[in-house]
């Protein structure tokens, strides 16, 4: 596909935990923040087309590039009030109540983000081989009917396991107020709950590269909607992120609907202005799957939102690396046609094997996925209670312990 973009020389940056960052923009009042956040439908589909021709006319070599990069990263960093990073507590994590099945295993975890904020999830494992393994991130989006509900959803449980089977350490993890934190009296609202939220997997990844069994160059990142949002501001603050496939959510007019996406000023303030696909371009030149669909604001992206971002990984000469799968008929969901195409492209980039999970015709097999009921799935129960020095949702944050 010819990108429309030709001729904006543009490069993308490797992102780390460990850059130096300005030091944070000055305090705002409430009124001028709530004037800067880009929510839902922020601008029509023609305003961001143009937006996007507007950003691209700011570079015009790598180094304008890496300049614009930082920013924006720097942008994501400061609006969420992340910036300088909080100083990070230990992990203390809790791993109990292993079941086996057929080429996987399932765990429930939980570790400290902050003291005494936990977050919850389950891990999926292997059962065949020593590691040390690639591992994926699998954070979930706004599904709240009871049957259907966030990392429990028969879905999201078959992909995990899935990947498990592929040869893959999976750790899928609740939103804020989702889960186990739902069952503690937190609820998922409130202006920074992106705050705690993109803390949350920054320190998953930081537990996930604790872990002996776990191959930290190998690390990626997946969810659909709201899980898509955090696939890629992850990727876009941590470059131990190897590889990011955001499903149904990169829209270059469309910036997200909840707090927890759009709640705080992370796409525009007084000294910055972006949009969801430059925060997904800066996965550069790691690589990278867009899925999208005809029924929701990501039907756009062949003509849109792909050639933009196909367009900076070209300026690494790797275009091969950016791909995008488009399902026309399709709409708002990570349903079987979206996982079959992810499985293959982690099994290219993360090394993992599709035969494990093939059957006789060379067709993925999920109908070996046990799909666990939800009491099984949570952490914290009359067995295992939450530790006494759980914080609940009204207490202040101890993000400068």
């Amino acid at each position: 596909m010819r990108s429309r973009w030709k001729g904006f020389a543009v490069s993308a940056i490797v992102v780390s935990l460990s850059w130096s960052v300005q030091a944070a923009a000055p305090a705002q009042s409430d009124a001028d923040e709530k004037s800067q956040l880009c929510v839902g439908n922020y601008q029509t589909e023609e305003q961001a087309k143009e937006q996007l021709a507007r950003f691209a006319q700011t570079y015009s070599n790598a180094s304008q590039w890496r300049q614009r990069a930082q920013r924006i990263r720097e942008g994501i960093l400061q609006g969420a009030e992340l910036s300088p990073l909080p100083k990070k507590c230990p992990l203390n994590p809790i791993v109990h109540s292993k079941r086996e099945y057929k080429g996987y295993s399932v765990e429930n975890v939980a570790f400290e983000s902050l003291p005494g904020v936990f977050v919850t999830g389950n891990l999926y494992r292997p059962t065949k081989g020593t590691g040390p393994f690639p591992a994926v991130l699998c954070p979930h989006g706004h599904w709240s009917d009871p049957a259907d509900y966030g990392r429990f959803r028969p879905d999201m449980q078959k992909r995990c396991a899935t990947f498990a089977r592929m040869g893959a350490i999976v750790f899928a993890y609740d939103m804020v107020g989702y889960g186990d934190w739902a069952n503690a009296g937190w609820e998922h609202k409130g202006q920074k709950v992106f705050k705690l939220q993109l803390w949350d997997s920054i320190r998953a990844v930081d537990y996930l590269t604790s872990r002996p069994d776990v191959d930290a160059k190998r690390i990626a990142v997946t969810g659909a909607s709201g899980g898509g949002t955090q696939s890629f501001m992850l990727t876009a603050v941590d470059d131990r992120i190897a590889v990011s496939v955001p499903v149904v959510m990169v829209s270059a007019h469309f910036f997200g609907g909840c707090v927890c996406e759009s709640g705080m000023p992370v796409h525009k303030s007084k000294t910055h202005e972006t949009s969801n696909v430059e925060i997904a371009a800066a996965a550069a030149p790691r690589p990278m799957l867009l899925v999208s669909d005809g029924q929701d604001w990501t039907k756009n992206t062949p003509q849109v939102e792909y050639p933009y971002i196909r367009n900076v990984y070209q300026q690494f000469g790797a275009a091969d690396k950016v791909e995008y799968v488009h399902l026309p008929d399709e709409g708002h969901d990570y349903g079987r046609s979206k996982r079959l195409p992810v499985y293959k492209f982690l099994a290219k980039h993360l090394g993992l094997s599709l035969a494990g999970v093939q059957d006789a015709n060379g067709n993925i097999d999920e109908d070996s996925v046990v799909i666990e009921a939800k009491d099984k799935l949570y952490v914290f129960n009359q067995d295992h209670p939450r530790p006494a020095n759980a914080v609940g949702p009204k207490a202040d944050l101890p993000w400068n312990w």
